[in-house]
């Protein structure tokens, strides 16, 4: 029987340094206190490329070295767009009691009893040597490779069909193993076809490296996977696969807790627990129209915001956009650790008349579209037989002429008002609306 811890998806970097280095520290030091024989790490240990003088990175090689002073330490390649390769290569250089391996490629792993690694010279172990684990090995597979081979079309099944038919190629070491009383352990990075997201969202599709018969189908009493964010897990006889999931809640909106997974790994058993780790919580605040500051408050009051990672969105229309009061809603969630504020704006639509276009006159065309915006037609007509009739100016001259002159007592009303009223600069209010008048 062997103890493990797997830790994935650690995703260090400047943004998530906060989040991954205290969730990390903290599985650390549990992994350390439930005596674990050999830590895993299957995936994702960064988010990007980082430069070596990024705090991130000093974080990260300190909490591996920590690992590597109380047991032998495995580091898969993950995602080539969190881990470019090479990203790896310099924690195998650190130093701890026990050593650090960097798997990069597809390959078995030997754990001997005295703590170091032995790697199989090809894909696999010919024969199975005396060892205290056995660990199968499938890095994230470079799909530009596969695409290069069988054609970009072709490249997404073709990349599940040669993982599957790896896997089952392993099936014969693996059971001889077994059959010595070897624990057999496979660790990889990758999508299981079927599984569930951080978001709730299946992954269905023939694009994705595994499925479970496929992983089962090794031959590895247990099976350790990276890459989804979400822990869960299959079983088949005793014989079991399972996400770890993320080591932090590095976005909104994600469900279920966060942790690392400790295993205990036999012959012919497997069972792991996923030990939380102190992942900071989130809050999600959604509104069809303005945000409700009075519905802000009452959540406050009810989800205890202080410390948490609030995110408030809404959905207005364009012409309510300036009703959202930003400053507001900040002031509503004082005591939260950090806001965001998404606002989404819906423009305005207009209807299209239908058959337009297929009207012979300006007139038809006219008539259609008040039919859809729902004004009367006369009006617009009269104007459009005036324009078409009659010269600009003698249209501006009519519309002048329309205005009737004021009558003897208008004028001597608007003379008397004129002498009483203060100067303009002094008016306001409804002195200045009898002027304007």
């Amino acid at each position: 029987m062997i103890r493990i811890g797997h830790f994935s998806d650690l995703h260090y970097s400047a943004k998530n340094l906060e989040e991954a280095d205290r969730c990390f520290g903290f599985a650390v030091n549990e992994a350390i206190r439930r005596g674990i024989d050999v830590a895993v790490l299957s995936g994702d240990a960064t988010d990007h490329a980082l430069e070596m003088h990024n705090p991130a990175v000093e974080r990260l090689e300190r909490q591996v070295a920590r690992l590597a002073d109380h047991c032998p330490v495995l580091m898969l390649q993950g995602t080539f767009s969190h881990e470019p390769p090479g990203t790896l290569a310099t924690f195998g250089m650190l130093r701890g009691r026990w050593p650090i391996k960097v798997v990069q490629r597809i390959c078995q792993l030997a754990l001997l009893d005295d703590g170091s690694w032995a790697e199989s010279e090809g894909w696999r172990f010919d024969t199975v040597p005396a060892v205290r684990a056995l660990f199968t090995c499938v890095p994230t597979v470079n799909k530009a490779n596969v695409a290069a081979a069988v054609g970009a079309a072709d490249a997404a099944i073709a990349h599940g069909e040669e993982l599957t038919a790896l896997l089952a190629g392993y099936a014969p070491v693996n059971g001889a193993a077994r059959q010595s009383l070897i624990p057999t352990i496979a660790v990889s990075h990758g999508t299981v076809n079927g599984c569930v997201t951080e978001h709730g969202v299946p992954m269905a599709g023939f694009d994705h490296e595994f499925t479970t018969g496929s992983l089962f189908s090794a031959g590895a009493q247990a099976f350790l996977l990276g890459h989804i964010h979400r822990h869960q897990s299959w079983e088949d006889g005793g014989r079991l696969v399972a996400y770890a999931g993320s080591i932090g809640r590095f976005h909104h909106g994600e469900i279920g807790d966060k942790g690392f997974l400790l295993w205990d790994v036999g012959a012919s058993l497997a069972r792991c627990e996923l030990v939380a780790t102190p992942a900071r919580r989130t809050l999600d605040l959604v509104f069809e129209g303005v945000p409700d500051l009075a519905q802000i408050t009452v959540a406050v009051e009810a989800q205890a915001i202080a410390g948490a990672h609030v995110r408030v969105r809404w959905t207005v229309a364009d012409e309510d956009r300036h009703q959202v009061d930003r400053e507001a809603i900040r002031r509503a969630l004082n005591g939260a650790a950090d806001i965001q504020l998404e606002g989404r704006v819906v423009p305005i639509v207009r209807s299209r008349a239908a058959g337009i276009s297929k009207s012979a006159s300006l007139a038809d065309k006219v008539r259609a579209w008040c039919k859809v915006a729902g004004v009367k037609a006369e009006p617009l007509l009269d104007c459009i037989t005036e324009l078409d009739c009659h010269d600009p100016s003698f249209i501006a001259a009519n519309v002048l002429a329309m205005r009737a002159p004021l009558s003897a007592i208008e004028q001597r009303v608007c003379m008397d008002l004129d002498q009483q009223l203060p100067p303009a600069s002094e008016r306001g209010g409804a002195t200045a609306a009898l002027e304007l008048f």
